[in-house]
């Protein structure tokens, strides 16, 4: 177990660490040392394997983000239009694993909780367990990291190989201004919940999930609909055991559903995605339509908005969901225009965008991404614009602290 001491002066403001190059099997530093100085300069000596690091207190603080899912739902999507509103493109650790599963963007780090697997492939294989299932994966690891990561220290993480089903030696992770951890188990564990400062859930409908199954394994992996269906059988009792319950713990959830615009429709191609979204969150107020707290059923202008066979509806209002007020913004159909959009976007509020128009822009900027025309890359890029304002307003509100305090 890793030791920290911390002394604190309360008349200062910068944090420095002192830590040996001996790891613990927990993959961080086995001393850390924090202690409070009136030097605003950020410097690193290295001496006898020993490292000293200096910086701003305010700097040494992570905000974590959950996303939870079922494979193939969405995430990696997500991911890249997420880490897109912060700016820079998120790539792979220079000069890493080619195989690692972590993405780097100028603010943000993504990390694939895959890589805390316990059981590689095989392992899996010959204890009869999926990966879904808690026993496969190491969460007291997983939690002790993103601890420590939101503690501003650097982790060796492990990698799970999705190539080869194995894992593979670990990667050294830096503490980023904004940590996203995605996968299936985001909200599983308690103590990794704690730890988050905003979480989001992408619930699939198991209709629209088989739909986009067999588009995608039939067509362009030649799988028979019979193996598909047997694949996603398999799956299903640890899936709704162990993946779908923590939809109930997420403070904004994207809920994708076959429409109702075409009845008994079942090729999912026209969906009807629901934001839903938690009240009272700290630093996150939910989006709403024309009036806050109204229920509003609008079918937007034809004329403003094209909208192919079977057109596109829009409806808000309040809700419970697991015992929890929810606002809930729902759009059924799709739009053939993208730069139409700004007439939709003109009629929502509390987006914090920066500027007029800032939704269309992000989602013309990605027109080629899956989803660009419907209610689930609509909402995703809302949610990642929320996101980047509660980054901001947590950012804030640690540089005022330390000035209440002297006051």
């Amino acid at each position: 177990m890793a030791v920290s001491t911390v002394y604190k002066i309360q008349s200062l403001n910068s944090t420095c660490s002192i830590s040996t190059s001996t790891k613990t099997n927990l993959g961080f530093h086995q001393k850390q040392v924090i202690f409070y100085t009136t030097s605003t300069k950020k410097y690193s000596t290295r001496k006898f394997n020993t490292f000293i690091t200096c910086s701003s207190a305010d700097e040494t603080k992570t905000v974590v983000i959950g996303l939870a899912a079922d494979s193939g739902c969405g995430k990696s999507t997500f991911m890249r239009r997420l880490t897109s509103v912060f700016g820079g493109a998120a790539e792979p650790p220079k000069g890493g694993n080619p195989d690692s599963n972590t993405l780097i963007s100028d603010m943000t780090t993504v990390i694939c909780l895959d890589d805390y697997h316990s059981l590689d492939r095989t392992g899996r294989k010959e204890r009869g367990v999926t990966a879904l299932d808690p026993k496969a994966n190491d969460f007291d690891l997983m939690y002790e990291q993103v601890k420590a990561l939101k503690s501003g220290i650097a982790v060796e993480k492990p990698i799970y190989n999705h190539v080869s089903g194995l894992l593979d030696p670990p990667e050294l992770i830096k503490p980023p201004k904004i940590l996203v951890i995605e996968g299936l188990h985001p909200m599983f564990d308690e103590r990794v919940r704690e730890l988050l400062d905003f979480s989001i859930y992408l619930d699939i409908s198991n209709e629209v999930k088989f739909a986009w199954k067999i588009q995608r394994d039939m067509a362009e992996r030649g799988h028979s609909l019979e193996s598909i269906k047997a694949s996603i059988e398999a799956r299903k009792p640890d899936f709704d055991a162990y993946i779908d319950p923590q939809k109930q713990y997420a403070d904004a959830v994207i809920e994708v559903l076959p429409t109702q615009l075409i009845p008994d429709d079942n090729e999912g191609k026209v969906l009807r995605v629901r934001l839903i979204m938690k009240e009272g969150v700290k630093y996150f107020n939910p989006v709403y339509l024309f009036d806050e707290g109204s229920t509003i059923s609008w079918i937007p202008c034809g004329r403003k908005l094209t909208c192919s066979y079977p057109g596109i509806k829009f409806s808000y209002g309040p809700d419970t969901y697991f015992g929890n007020e929810v606002s809930v913004l729902e759009m059924d159909g799709q739009f053939d225009r993208l730069d139409e959009l700004i007439y939709v976007e003109s009629h929502l509020s509390s987006l914090s965008t920066k500027f007029y128009g800032e939704v269309t822009q992000q989602m013309l900027k990605h027109a080629d991404f899956p989803g660009s025309n419907n209610g689930t890359g609509f909402f995703q890029t809302i949610v990642g614009l929320k996101i980047r304002d509660l980054y901001e307003q947590i950012v804030a509100s640690k540089a005022a602290a330390p000035v209440a305090a002297k006051a």
